[in-house]
């Protein structure tokens, strides 16, 4: 299913052809970096620079015999060059190639991924805007609490994808480090002023200190970004499964004529993207935990973190630009009824207005504690006997001693919920 959705962008960053060019260009820019240092002659340079190449196929048959992949890959281009290819890969390590085209196609990752919350921020704030003004009942555990609206409920989710943006873009910044430092990260057979070079002209920052490869940490940080942005994407969905269920009916995914929603029940019209979506979530979650496995190697390192990064790193990326595409079409394109949200507000007969009487209890000189007891008396009856809340709070005798019928109606109207709505609005979005 991902692939069938995936857009092709995110796809080739993870291709081995985009892979292997990342390693020619550094293996390129390191023999400029010599070159400058009178290391490699200047017809060297030229010849390397000239002839250097590869072939996909060809690299995976060598790897097939050497089961190295930087070594099959210095072997074809090798092949390619010449003799001038004794200067290629001189005094690095493999990692060196590895972990700094790993930080560039990251890198690339990250932008696609950017570019993709940006594009859901603008639907999530369209959408708040047409809600805005529409009334819905907010739940507390489950429970009908107070009254909020529609749009104060995208605007959450708007909020929250900014500040997963933030994060995005600040772990973006943290992986844009290189390392060409060598076995061990003592430029013992390569000079800093190497791993300088290359880092400048890949645009990248130079790791203050390596070993034999970049600390993981660095992206650790960004995997996790990557799975918060999962678990806000999982917490958009599963307030449409909510609200999608039968017994809510308030908001559903838009459902196309000819579209199943069941086997066996042909009435059915069930949240699938968004039950797809709450189940990735569950994958980006164990993709953060991996990278934060990741960190802690044997000594200068092992190669533990390999294996794992090869998968994570292209299935999150994708499977976040998937995500991102897929929830954004869901709220794009979200069936809403306010009719029904009224309907919903409807159901407990004012209780919701509870809060309301107990503070103007209070501020008629009642103790909190007093206030309480009042009004939950009114509130559980009501509650236990489908009974209309402000007509019984103008039937009980002890809320009468403080307030009269007119006062109980006036304090138990909508406006008040609804009051500081704008003031919210601005300071989300401008």
């Amino acid at each position: 299913m991902i692939e069938r959705y995936t857009r092709e962008r995110m796809a080739r960053v993870w291709t081995d052809e985009n892979k292997y060019r990342k390693w020619l260009d550094i293996e390129v820019l390191i023999c400029e970096a010599y070159t400058k240092l009178g290391l490699i002659p200047e017809e060297d340079m030229k010849n390397i620079r000239e002839k250097a190449n590869f072939e996909v196929a060809r690299v995976l048959e060598i790897e097939e015999r050497t089961r190295h992949d930087v070594v099959a890959f210095i072997e074809n281009v090798a092949e390619y060059v010449g003799p001038s290819s004794k200067y290629i890969h001189m005094g690095v390590t493999s990692s060196d190639i590895l972990d700094t085209s790993f930080s560039c196609l990251l890198n690339e990752a990250a932008d696609i991924l950017i570019e993709d919350v940006v594009a859901l921020m603008e639907v999530l704030k369209e959408k708040a805007y047409a809600c805005k003004d529409m009334p819905a009942i907010g739940r507390t555990h489950g429970i009908h609490a107070e009254p909020v609206t529609f749009g104060l409920k995208i605007t959450h989710f708007y909020d929250e994808m900014k500040r997963n943006l933030e994060r995005m873009t600040a772990a973006k910044e943290r992986i844009r480090h290189g390392k060409i430092s060598g076995a061990v990260g003592t430029y013992a057979h390569v000079p800093p002023s190497v791993e300088e070079y290359v880092c400048e002209k890949l645009g990248l920052k130079v790791c203050p200190i390596s070993s034999q490869i970049i600390p993981r940490d660095y992206y650790a940080e960004f995997f996790t970004a990557i799975a918060l942005t999962g678990s806000t994407i999982e917490r958009m969905s599963m307030e449409v499964r909510n609200l999608q269920r039968t017994e809510v009916g308030e908001a559903e995914e838009f459902f196309r004529k000819g579209q199943t929603g069941s086997s066996a029940m042909p009435h059915k019209r069930n949240p699938i993207a968004s039950e797809n979506l709450c189940g990735m979530a569950r994958l980006l979650h164990g993709f953060a935990v991996t990278a934060m496995e990741n960190i802690p190697l044997w000594h200068e390192r092992d190669i533990s973190h390999s294996s794992a990064e090869r998968v994570m790193a292209p299935d999150a990326t994708i499977a976040l630009d998937y995500m991102l595409e897929r929830v954004k079409n869901v709220f794009k394109n979200l069936l809403v009824y306010p009719e029904k949200m009224q309907k919903n507000l409807d159901i407990t007969r004012g209780l919701y207005h509870s809060e309301a009487i107990l503070i103007a209890l209070i501020r008629k000189g009642l103790t909190r504690q007093e206030a309480y007891k009042v009004t939950q008396g009114v509130a559980m009856r009501c509650y236990e006997g489908g009974l209309d809340f402000v007509t019984e709070l103008k039937k009980d005798a002890e809320l009468a001693k403080h307030l009269s019928a007119k006062e109980i109606e006036e304090t138990c109207t909508n406006n008040h919920y609804f009051r500081h709505i704008e003031t919210i609005f601005k300071r989300v979005y401008e």
